[in-house]
């Protein structure tokens, strides 16, 4: 017996850490619902069916599991739901539970027999088990009762029409009538629906028969709310029910506590459902009679439950013999309404200001413990009733307590002053006769304290050692750092938002300053500048030399860094940041012809030679070798970028032409060059040859590159018409190589390459 103990605690032990598992990630639960079916069946044991059940139940209830794996899952399940309700002894537990679970797979088994009439086998057992839970529905204890209820309005929800949100697509709507073929093999539309209408008349009948069973009557009202909500066919039927419902038609003489409580939860729940039918749909036809049953149960929700809690009225007489009208009459003295207390000595609060109670329980009492809207309750009454003669009264003691207060300051500081120019006058008193020994007793007093006091070692200013000097690898490290820093604060930043036309906006143009604004595009300007000019004359030629074999290769300077950090930058989306590549490479253009410059007026002589650095070359080949895979044949990022880069060379035109390997981007580097032909004339001999050499190479090009040498180099058009067609041939990539310097011997010397 003790080992069948351990057995059970051990399964159920695994069986929780599977549950675990499915509700850490539900892609498990097919595996593990078809796993412990057979262990949960009928045959298993109790403790196991209720594990099983409650499993089940929270299954198909919970959203993260896919409707498509739920209908999976529904043609096993619904078979071992059935063998559990057949079971001849009954465990409220586990009926509770199987209930809940049937109420949740109907919708999705109804679902399936209308995509899948000829399933007749899952259906035949979802009726038997739709028909053991409406048997047991009278007499079942209350748990199950419950369920059933549930259970009910979830098949009248299903075999009753409800609205189409889109007729072409059935899959999309909800699951009703509605979706049911006319002519469907299984399920009869006239069957169905008389069914329903009798569950719900059934159902109605909780509210109006055993209106005095607080659970059932507030489990009825609760699902009658989706319905309500969802099928508007049967939503007026269903109200006009409720409008029937009094729950205090119970009442008698005596009310014991639990009467008390269970006809205000009734009372509640009723008027919280039709509350929430007429937030939902304010214009309802029946909001008037709606609204009328709220106010009737409203007033005899205060006619029964505060008779007994209410105050007693007001005295017809007065307690003491005569009241103040007859006192003036009479010519008797009237007394004052209230006794105002005298205020305390000393200083005085705010609150003792306004406390005009002898109570000490009313004025050490805190307001603030009482919620707002239960104060604005109390406030409001009281201030209708309040006695203008007591409010009067009650506002001159206030207003003499505060003209008390001011003449007690004004008398206070009028003797303050007093005594101070009392104080001003104080004459020196030396008398004659007393000999003067002043200056022995100081000097004594003096010796004494610098006996008592210990040396005190003076001490210097202190100053902070010096740091040690950063090595070169630490300062590239320190910043490389600082530029990725940067680099994140550019990538995290929005984009600067367009002004639009004829706004009062100033337009920031060539006269702004670099980094002004604060924004994106400044931080990028701001590091484009720090990687072409902070290193400008601190280059030597030491750091082109390529390293030897076995040598550890030098660290890239801090300028090389946040090229290569822009390179990323602008590959990571070239189309968006192509602006931030244009403004780089033309800095670098401009450097490089600075850098020029200055080392011509730097050289002396002919047979000078000044190293200059030239990084333009290097980076825009090498740019436009990263965006040239990735371009379109209808993109025109590859024209803009051509047109907007300070110099075009022989290199550059050579990586243009290699897109003409690829017969779907032909037309697009024939734009190209057309486009620098027209718009570029400093690189337009360059263009012209680059289109001849593509005429005569690829006859995918001439239509369209043939138009154009008509008007600028006919005589490459009339022979080749006569030759016959050549067949394609792959184009070398004349490239230069990276790090390209130059070696300037004049300083008037000519660049070979023309500016665009």
């Amino acid at each position: 017996m003790a080992q069948q103990n351990n057995n059970l605690r051990d399964q159920v032990s695994q069986l929780e850490a599977a549950r675990n598992l499915v509700l850490g990630d539900a892609a498990f639960y097919p595996q593990i619902v078809n796993g412990i079916l057979p262990i949960i069946g009928a045959a298993a044991q109790l403790e196991l069916r209720r594990w099983g059940a409650e499993f089940l139940a929270e299954t198909f209830a919970s959203p993260a599991l896919a409707a498509a794996q739920k209908e999976q899952l529904a043609g096993p399940v619904v078979q071992t739901l059935k063998e559990i309700l057949e079971l001849p002894e009954e465990d409220i537990a586990v009926v509770k539970c199987v209930v809940q679970a049937a109420a949740s797979l109907y919708p999705i088994v109804f679902r399936h027999i209308i995509n899948h009439p000829e399933d007749t086998e899952t259906w035949e057992k979802m009726t038997a088990v739709k028909q053991n839970i409406l048997r047991r529905w009278d007499s079942a204890p209350y748990p199950v009762k419950v369920c059933c209820i549930k259970f009910v309005q979830r098949v009248v929800h299903v075999q009753s029409a409800g609205p189409i949100s889109d007729p072409r697509r059935p899959d999309k709507n909800e699951t009703s009538l509605a979706i049911v073929p006319r002519n469907h093999a299984i399920l009869s539309l006239p069957n169905l629906e008389a069914e329903s209408s009798g569950l719900l008349d059934r159902l109605l009948m909780v509210i109006q028969e055993d209106s005095s069973d607080a659970v059932l009557v507030n489990a009825t009202l609760n699902c009658l709310a989706v319905l309500i909500r969802t099928r508007p066919s049967i939503a007026t039927k269903i109200i006009d029910s409720v409008l029937t419902f009094d729950p205090l038609k119970h009442i008698n003489g005596s009310m014991s506590p639990i009467l008390r409580v269970n006809l205000k939860s009734m009372e509640r729940t009723a008027r919280a459902l039709l509350i929430n039918v007429m937030k939902r749909n304010p214009n309802h036809p029946l909001a008037s009679k709606m609204q009328q049953y709220i106010d009737r149960l409203s007033q005899s929700r205060l006619d029964a439950f505060d008779e007994t809690s209410r105050k007693r009225g007001l005295p017809a007489e007065p307690t003491d013999g005569l009241d103040n009208a007859k006192r003036a009459k009479l010519g008797a003295e009237t007394p004052p309404i209230l006794k105002i207390p005298p205020l305390p000595s000393g200083p005085v609060s705010f609150s003792q200001l306004y406390t005009l109670t002898e109570d000490v329980g009313l004025s050490t009492f805190d307001v603030k413990q009482l919620p707002i809207d239960l104060i604005v309750k109390i406030t409001i009454p009281v201030l209708n009733r309040v006695d203008q003669g007591a409010l009067t009264q009650a506002i001159e003691a206030v207003r003499s307590r505060y003209q008390t207060l001011i003449s007690r300051q004004q008398a206070t500081q009028q003797q303050a002053a007093v005594e101070e120019e009392d104080d001003d006058y104080e004459p020196e008193y030396s008398p004659m006769d007393v000999p003067d020994n002043t200056v022995g007793e100081t000097q004594a007093a003096s010796n004494e304290v610098a006996e008592m006091q210990p040396e005190l070692v003076s001490l210097g200013p202190f100053v902070l050692p010096q740091p040690p000097p950063l090595t070169e690898d630490e300062a590239k490290e320190i910043g490389k750092s600082t530029a990725e820093r940067v680099f994140s604060m550019v990538t995290s930043m929005d984009a600067p938002k367009k002004t639009a036309k004829g706004s009062s906006q100033q337009q920031l143009g060539f006269s702004r300053l670099a980094g002004s604004t604060f924004d994106r595009d400044a931080w990028a300007t701001l590091l484009t500048r720090l990687a072409t000019r902070a290193s400008g004359g601190l280059e030597s030629e030491e750091d082109k030399i390529k390293t030897e074999p076995g040598m550890p290769p030098k660290k890239p300077t801090i300028s090389d860094s946040i090229r290569e950090l822009l390179y990323r930058h602008i590959l990571e989306d070239f189309r968006s940041r192509i602006n931030v590549g244009i403004t780089w490479l033309n800095e670098e253009w401009y450097n490089d012809r600075i850098q020029l410059k200055f080392a011509g007026s730097q050289g002396v002589g002919d047979s000078d030679e000044v190293y200059v650095p030239l990084h333009y070359d290097r980076w825009v080949l090498r740019l436009l070798d990263g965006i040239l895979p990735y371009v379109d044949a209808r993109d025109k990022i590859l024209i803009r970028f051509l047109s907007e880069i300070p110099e075009i060379n022989t290199a550059i035109i050579e990586r243009v032409k290699s897109l003409a390997r690829d017969p779907e981007r032909v037309n697009l580097c024939v734009q190209a060059l057309l486009y620098l032909v027209m718009f570029r004339p400093p690189a337009r001999e360059l263009c012209l040859d680059a289109l001849e050499d593509l005429y005569r190479t690829y006859e995918e090009s001439r239509p369209v590159a043939g138009k154009f040498l008509v008007k600028w180099r006919p005589h490459v058009i009339e022979p080749q018409q006569a030759q016959p067609v050549k067949p394609l041939q792959q184009m070398e990539n004349h490239s230069t190589s990276n790090g390209e310097t130059a070696t300037i011997q004049q300083p008037q010397q000519e660049m070979s390459t023309t500016a665009g």
